[in-house]
């Protein structure tokens, strides 16, 4: 699929894409012979993993740590429960100043 239907099915912008690829969170697509991007389902899932962490309030750098460890599941799980951990606690201070 091209870059503007990969945006329509994530519910975001081309420009959303081209960032989260440029960041490195989202695996770079194939390159069809005249350019073009084709992105696979794949990377619809990769895209819409982010934005559900972006909307969680989760930051660019424990998004790229959360994306890390789905491609290396081997690795230790301690640091992916001390960032949820920590993003827990940050929205229940949140909840509460609020």
């Amino acid at each position: 699929m091209r870059i503007g239907e990969l945006a329509q099915r994530s519910d975001c912008d081309v420009e959303t894409v081209r960032f989260y690829e440029r960041e490195g969170l989202l695996d770079a697509p194939a390159r069809e012979a005249n350019g073009y991007r084709n992105y696979t389902e794949t990377q619809l899932v990769q895209l819409n993993f982010i934005r559900h962490c972006r909307s969680l309030g989760i930051g660019l750098p424990e998004v790229r740590t959360l994306r890390s460890f789905q491609t290396n599941p081997e690795l230790a799980c301690e640091e992916i429960n001390q960032l949820i951990d920590h993003q827990i606690t940050r929205i229940h201070e949140q909840a509460e100043s609020l």
